[in-house]
């Protein structure tokens, strides 16, 4: 099993969301959070005054899945996400070593 971790630009997630629920994948966990890589923030102007954002706002997208499929997955991703333009986001794959089901107490693949 692996868990694919995907940083993307908050625009692109119903596009990734729509080629990912394609794919056959139907779960998935979002979080909003905020970084910086080679984009480096900008500058903005508020009441008069300009000011730094060093941290960009991004979502983070989690995916567990077979292993035999994080490939696809991360390939499906990328895909979707990219635009082409610095800030597009960057793909993680780790291992899952163990994996439950908390209703129905399943375990590893038959967990997700």
């Amino acid at each position: 099993m692996k868990i694919v971790t995907a940083i993307i630009k908050p625009f692109k997630l119903d596009e990734v969301r729509d080629a990912l629920t394609t794919l056959g994948v139907h779960g998935l966990t979002v979080t909003e959070v905020k970084g910086y890589g080679r984009q480096k923030g900008h500058t903005e102007i508020y009441r008069g005054a300009e000011y730094a954002v060093s941290f960009l706002p991004k979502l983070k997208i989690e995916v567990a899945v077979p292993a035999n499929e994080a490939e696809k997955v991360v390939e499906t991703i990328a895909s979707a996400a990219k635009t082409g333009q610095i800030g597009d986001g960057k793909i993680f794959v780790h291992s899952i070593e163990h994996a439950v089901r908390i209703r129905t107490g399943e375990q590893d693949e038959e967990a997700l």
